[in-house]
């Protein structure tokens, strides 16, 4: 089957970082900080709301809470050694990775070949190649669900109102 480009022609800057030994990409854009591990927040789920226990931490920028997406969690792969917080932009959410390896323009976003069936079609934008490797470009609005925020947000409500006052 031969692949297309979605976008030929057109340069984007991407982020590549490692997340259980596979490397990924993310628009440059997408991102407004990166950040080591101070600061954040141990954020409980509980068992029952099992869609969102992927997110295990919370970080507050600006006050702004940012649900933290554990990666290796999300994308279904062992469980890693987080280094790097990825804070994005225009959403409360971080992404928490093993490690950011650089910053690189890319000339082409490949469309996902029909292997990809399941929840990898929300996950990726397409694919690039770099220096003969493969990566999958992460689509940073699918790391939550408006539904997720919600049930997160109140999780965060409710957690907040049980916390006795400070005296």
């Amino acid at each position: 089957m031969k692949s297309t480009a979605t976008n030929k022609g057109a340069s984007e800057k991407v982020i590549v970082f490692t997340v259980s030994g596979f490397r990924f990409a993310i628009a440059a854009g997408a991102v407004s900080e990166i950040r080591n591990l101070d600061s954040l927040v141990r954020f409980s789920t509980e068992r029952s709301h099992r869609a969102v226990a992927k997110v295990d931490h919370t970080l507050q920028r600006s006050g702004v809470t940012f649900f933290v997406v554990n990666a290796a969690r999300y994308f279904g792969l062992s469980p890693a050694k987080p280094d790097r917080v990825l804070v994005l932009q225009s959403m409360a959410v971080a992404i928490l990775v093993d490690s950011t390896d650089r910053i690189m323009e890319i000339s082409a976003l490949r469309s996902l070949p029909l292997a990809f069936k399941g929840e990898e079609r929300n996950w990726y934008r397409g694919l690039t190649i770099v220096n003969d490797e493969v990566l999958p470009v992460v689509n940073p609005s699918a790391f939550l669900t408006k539904g997720e925020f919600a049930v997160l947000r109140a999780l965060k409500d409710m957690q907040q109102a049980q916390q006795p006052a400070a005296g």
